[in-house]
């Protein structure tokens, strides 16, 4: 895992410059981070893309 130290309107980048996390603003104990990525990359928070993963299986163990 790298870890990074980042402050408001800093970035990361990811590959040749195909991702960008971007943080936006930082209130409290929240960050709020812009994701720049090629419309064919899906983001999403983990807790939706668990419940992605989850239909998937769901629906390989219906097909099988």
């Amino acid at each position: 895992m790298l870890i990074l130290t980042r402050g408001k309107e800093q970035s990361i980048i990811i590959g040749d410059r195909m991702i960008e996390f971007k943080i936006l603003s930082i209130k409290d104990k929240q960050v709020r981070v812009g994701i720049m990525a090629p419309k064919e990359i899906s983001v999403h928070r983990e807790e939706i893309f668990n419940k992605i993963k989850e239909k998937e299986e769901e629906g390989r163990i219906r097909e099988g």
